[in-house]
């Protein structure tokens, strides 16, 4: 009798799991992203490539690309309008200066606080930080990467470049994206985090 319950749970749990391929990912950031892009409420593929998706091309985590910045706050800076790549415009303002070291260099980097986030409730302490490098166009999406913060609560921020991704007009057309300002150029490339995205 155990026997055959046993041999029941095992058909239930192969059935269970029967043409449910795994999530991949080297790290809990990549598998994050891989599952919200299968996930058919929150990816922003589109038909046939949703259907077919098994997981993004990341670059191999790399411990050299996360940095801890010195973060200068800009309290007194004026909102502006961030340009996206349709007609919406994004009210931003430069929350503060990053400062920090990159394979023996020192790069600086506008970190961002949206209007939106200011009165929303779950996204008070969010900060952006998007940012252009010489692997645009190659290897990475060309309109540059994005990469989500939390505001600290000294004057340090740990900016991992593994966690780096594209914004999602890189996959869809419909969606509306923040076009990196051209003051967040890094001369030299990093190659961390999403890769460009292979049709």
């Amino acid at each position: 009798m155990r026997k055959v319950i046993t041999f029941l749970v095992l058909l239930l749990v192969l059935g269970c799991h029967q043409g449910k391929e795994p999530i991949v990912g080297e790290t809990e950031f990549q598998k994050k992203m891989n599952a919200d892009f299968r996930d058919a409420t929150s990816s922003p593929l589109k038909g046939r490539a949703k259907k077919n998706f098994k997981g993004l091309d990341f670059f191999k985590f790399d411990s050299a690309y996360v940095v801890t910045a010195q973060l200068k706050r800009t309290p007194d800076s004026k909102w502006f309008n961030m340009k996206t790549n349709t007609d919406r415009l994004s009210r931003e303002r430069v929350y503060g200066i990053l400062t920090f070291e990159l394979q023996g260099q020192t790069y600086q980097l506008n970190v961002y606080q949206g209007e939106d986030s200011i009165t929303s409730e779950d996204q008070q302490d969010y900060l952006f930080l998007p940012f252009l490098d010489n692997t645009n166009g190659e290897t990475t999406y060309g309109g540059g990467r994005y990469i989500d913060l939390k505001i600290p609560e000294g004057d340090t921020i740990v900016v991992d470049f593994n966690k780096a991704y594209n914004p999602y007009c890189a996959y869809n057309e419909n969606y509306s994206c923040p076009i990196v300002p051209r003051v967040n150029y890094l001369d030299t490339n990093i190659q961390a985090g999403v890769k460009a995205y292979k049709k």
